[in-house]
């Protein structure tokens, strides 16, 4: 008897955590020319302002990550997976 695998292709999707127990969402934006980052917040203008004054007094900054967390990626019908960290994120 042989082992034989089944592969299946699955939709996945990232949506927020919005479970009663989740972990805040916080965003944070960093400069990839300098490497500069804004303060981490769990409302989206405080890091949106600091990118528009950064790339105000340093013209050539216009390249900035988005950092983002904590997130679900979800597969297909049912499936659920908690993510949590983006990959590289760089902070606590």
């Amino acid at each position: 008897m042989s082992a034989r695998s089944v592969i299946r292709h699955e939709t996945w999707t990232l949506t927020p955590d919005r479970e009663p127990d989740a972990e805040a969402i916080t965003y944070a934006m960093e400069c990839v020319v300098c490497g500069k980052s804004s303060v981490v917040g769990e409302d989206f203008v405080e890091p949106q302002s600091w990118v528009l004054e950064h790339c105000g007094e340093n013209p050539s900054h216009h390249t900035v990550w988005l950092w983002l967390k904590l997130w679900f990626s979800t597969m297909g019908p049912g499936g659920r997976a908690k993510v949590g960290r983006a990959e590289g994120a760089r902070w606590n």
